[in-house]
């Protein structure tokens, strides 16, 4: 019989709509605004990671015939804004965004071992998928209470390799949904991928192409490639849907598993983790920045955003059009600063 499936909640609060958060690029911003202080980077140390990153990326992209944008770029002509590359939201450029203005498409066929052998397909061209697991847990950016954190890539991760039988150190080829810097950068420490490891296969969302979650399917492909080029070898690929709202992981190998392919939904222990803050709209008084930055439109700065904590485990958004406030915004660490608001508007305390 047909099943009817929806999602819990909205992946947007209405308080993000109502203060420009619409699109994804402002909301990841955000996030990375607080993985950056959580690590202890400077804006400046930020800044050269992100670049460093996507560089590593584009070289990958540079080496794969299917990548829409072949071409090795440099970590500074990631990072620094120009006339080709503008600012979308900072620290972000043009360089960092998915690129989802693609003619692409992947194509997977997925049958059982024995329809495989029935039909005499070369058994050096079978790829097994080992093990998945994916949390739906839906909690919007401004209720989360650790922005920081993604206990989803955690504990999915963790359910895949121990369903598989293995550790992360076993795994040789990584494809991490790259939509942003910050989601690439989270699944790195939630997962614990080993330092140096590469994170994609095909050149990441930016580079590769990145039509929405239709990139899964395309890394994928390019995973099953490098796979079979190498055979034995782990390959992991995840998935991403709305503001590293819901996530999946994936394992893959041409070695036959010695234990059965197992499916884990771990959406009821990612709830049990996760700590929710109460939205409120109108607020007025001192409150603590949780994450921050700038929208741009066009070259131009339109206003900083923050995501502000308040006292009893409550969030409020709050804006400033001051351009003071969006220079610092963009040069130093505002978060866990101290600031005050009336009207959703923020000044510096």
């Amino acid at each position: 019989p047909d099943r009817f499936l929806e999602p819990s909640k909205e992946i947007l609060n209405p308080l993000e709509l109502e203060f420009g958060l619409g699109m994804p690029v402002n909301q990841y911003a955000l996030l990375e605004s607080a993985l950056r202080h959580a690590q202890g980077e400077s804006v400046e140390e930020n800044r050269r990671a992100l670049g460093e990153l996507y560089s590593g990326m584009s070289k990958v992209a540079s080496g794969n015939p299917e990548a829409w944008v072949q071409e090795e770029l440099s970590p500074e002509e990631i990072s620094t804004p120009s006339a080709k590359n503008r600012m979308l939201a900072f620290p972000y450029t043009k360089r960092h965004n998915s690129q989802w203005n693609v003619d692409q498409a992947a194509c997977l066929i997925l049958c059982s071992l024995k329809v495989a052998r029935e039909l005499g397909l070369a058994e050096d061209r079978f790829l097994f998928p080992l093990a998945a697991a994916e949390s739906n847990h839906m909690v919007s950016l401004v209720e989360r209470g650790a922005l920081d954190r993604c206990f989803g890539f955690q504990l999915a991760g963790a359910a895949a390799l121990r369903s598989a039988g293995l550790s992360i150190e076993d795994v040789q080829r990584f494809e991490l949904y790259s939509c942003f810097p910050v989601a690439v950068r989270s699944q790195m420490r939630e997962l614990e991928v080993p330092s140096g490891a590469e994170v994609t296969q095909c050149g990441g969302m930016a580079y590769a192409g990145g039509p929405l979650n239709n990139f899964t399917f395309q890394g994928l492909v390019r995973m099953v490639a490098q796979l079979r080029e190498n055979p034995g070898e782990i390959g992991l690929v995840t998935s991403v849907s709305g503001m590293l709202t819901k996530q999946g992981v994936t394992l893959w190998s041409t070695k036959a598993p010695e234990r059965p392919f197992e499916f884990t939904d771990v959406s009821e222990e990612v709830a049990s983790q996760m700590p929710v803050y109460e939205v409120v709209r109108d607020y007025k008084g001192p409150a603590i920045i949780s994450a921050a930055t700038v929208q741009f439109s066009g070259e131009a700065g339109g206003n900083a955003i923050f995501v502000c904590d308040l006292p009893d485990q409550r969030r409020t958004l709050a804006i400033s059009s001051d351009e003071a406030v969006m220079a610092t915004v963009q040069h130093e660490e505002v978060c866990g600063r101290p600031i005050e608001i009336s009207g959703n508007v923020a000044t510096f305390s």
